[in-house]
């Protein structure tokens, strides 16, 4: 009995062990359309309630303009996805041109649409540049949800609009 009890146990945790380290190098495409860890037993937090925000300092862009945006942090986080979405129809829009070490650009719907983080290392403060499209969109808004541990996230916490 005891054999079978650790083979249960050793076999438990190399799955588990597997399944954690597939997320350890950025959300998976799963997550595109609703910005949601696929953790087992995942708790999402409220977006209301949350430590970390997403701003830019621009309150309006134009067509191919690129825009600085800034993710701050009072606590420490492993994982992330950022994306840019339109007011009107919530749609993934334009791509990311400059991301920080530790992340890498996901392709969702076109090449680095979404950004997310490339290893488990501990962030808090982060610095991207968002490329508009050449053709008018129409207001946006960037998104990040933001994984504290395998098991606390946060998701779709939301900047202020950025009119077009």
């Amino acid at each position: 009995r005891a054999h079978i009890a650790i083979v249960g146990w050793a076999c438990t945790t190399l799955c588990l062990v597997s399944y954690t380290a597939a997320f350890s190098h950025g959300a998976s495409l799963s997550a595109c359309t609703d910005m949601m860890p696929r953790h087992l037993r995942a708790q999402l937090h409220s977006p209301s309630n949350n430590y970390v925000t997403v701003h830019t300092n621009m309150s309006f862009y134009f067509p191919g303009d690129k825009v600085p945006v800034t993710v701050r942090s009072t606590r420490d986080f492993m994982g992330f996805l950022l994306q840019a979405r339109k007011v009107s129809n919530d749609e993934i829009a334009g791509t990311f041109v400059f991301i920080p070490p530790g992340s890498k650009l996901l392709t969702c719907f076109e090449d680095g649409d979404s950004v997310t983080h490339s290893d488990k290392s501990l962030k808090r403060n982060l610095s991207f540049v968002w490329k508009a499209p050449d053709q008018p969109i129409g207001d946006i808004k960037f998104f990040i949800s933001v994984v504290q541990s395998y098991f606390v996230y946060w998701a779709k916490i939301e900047s202020a609009i950025v009119a077009q």
